[in-house]
């Protein structure tokens, strides 16, 4: 066995530094505050921005503290801050999975069942819908494992994970909410109700009730609230031609609908709070905690929408867009899939930096996507695959 040991000079090197940081704000002495020579207080509290790359200082060895700030140099120091703080308190910091996967050599792939549509983590497994599969594939996040089928699930389309359950649309006429209790051994999927809307696609949880997007003409969105079996569906049409997106942020819905093509906020009974024009054919958004994601299928592009006023901060495009589907956040990035093109996008959310746009395999055709906090999953709906990101 390999004894380490440290140099006296080294200890004594560690102690002085050890002082310099324990008496920080209380009154350090100059010299303390790593490269600054003019800090004699508050010297922790700008030692930690320093080592954060926050800031570098006046000079490399200067800090200038009774300077003042100017509005742009406070919005620099506020962007640093963001930036480390989410890049330090990731998981995939922890993991130290820094990577990008950079081809579909790089993906690891789960076979499914067939034409898998939407996927969701419930933070250790991901749920999976099958819609000409009508299953639901559960899939263990750690290595990609198939480890259970669910099935009876007809024509499986929107997925989401809520008090402890998993619940699925069923894509029919009329539509169907089925529900999986993970804790229970695989089986049939419990068909909690029946006459949603016809084909309802993207679903919701406000903290009790769920609602669907029903996909059809005129179209309408389903508001459920679980009870005894059947559920009770309350369906309000007015106003939706065919919507498709469903997404809760904390205080309202918001659904997409084709025509016009719009983002609808809505109010606890349903009806339009709301209405903001975004790109043709908008499909499955996500939230962010501040901004909304919309990708917009027929325009090649993704409208940024702040949640709280409504308004279209930005309509992104290029970045390999090309018939983009659906948006999903990993607490840094949001990645939204290319369903003709095989690919998948990337940005920075704090910024809209672009990040680049990855292939997922020839003829993959991506579609749904979610994260569990350190890794994207995407549904390869050609492929019948569920691809690690």
């Amino acid at each position: 066995m390999r004894i380490f040991s440290f140099p006296r000079r080294g200890l004594a090197a560690v102690s002085i530094a050890s002082t310099a940081l324990l008496v920080g704000g209380a009154g350090a002495l100059p010299g303390d505050c790593g490269p600054f020579t003019d800090v004699t207080t508050f010297c922790q509290e700008v030692l930690e921005i320093f080592t954060l790359g926050i800031t570098t200082g006046a000079t490399p060895t200067t800090y200038d503290p009774a300077s003042n700030v100017s509005r742009l140099q406070m919005a620099i120091f506020l962007s640093r801050s963001v930036d480390r703080l989410l890049q330090r308190g990731s998981t995939r910091t922890a993991l130290r999975q820094f990577w990008t996967p950079q081809n579909d050599a790089a993906l690891k792939l789960a076979t499914i069942g067939g034409l898998p549509q939407h996927v969701e983590s419930d933070g250790a497994d991901l749920w999976a819908t099958n819609y000409t599969g009508n299953s639901v594939s559960r899939v263990r996040g750690s290595d990609g494992r198939l480890l259970e089928t669910w099935t009876g699930a007809s024509s499986a389309e929107g997925v989401l994970v809520a008090a402890g359950y998993v619940y699925v649309t069923g894509n029919t006429s009329p539509g169907q909410l089925y529900q999986i209790d993970p804790s229970q051994s695989a089986g049939a999927v419990n068909t909690v109700a029946t006459n949603l809307g016809n084909f309802p696609a993207g679903i919701a949880f406000d903290g009790s009730r769920i609602w669907t997007a029903n996909n059809d003409i005129p179209g309408g969105i389903s508001i459920v609230t679980p009870g005894a079996v059947p559920w009770t569906v309350t369906t309000v049409t007015a106003g939706f031609f065919l919507p498709i997106g469903a997404l809760y942020d904390g205080a309202n819905v918001w659904i997409t609908i084709f025509s016009p093509p719009r983002l609808l906020k809505l109010d606890s009974a349903g009806a339009i709070l709301q209405s903001v024009t975004v790109g043709n054919n908008p499909q499955y958004p996500v939230f962010d905690g501040t901004n909304i994601w919309v990708p917009n299928g027929g325009s090649g592009s993704v409208s940024v929408v702040r949640a709280s006023s409504g308004e279209v901060l930005a309509t992104l495009t290029g970045n390999g867009l090309i018939s983009p589907v659906t948006a999903a956040f990993d607490g840094q990035r949001v990645l939204v899939t290319n369903n003709s093109s095989s690919n998948v996008s990337l940005w920075k959310a704090a910024d809209l930096t672009t990040l680049g746009s990855f292939g997922t395999g020839t003829s993959t055709h991506p579609y749904g996507a979610c994260s569990d906090g350190a890794r994207f999953w995407i549904a390869l709906a050609s492929a019948n695959k569920l691809a690690r990101f």
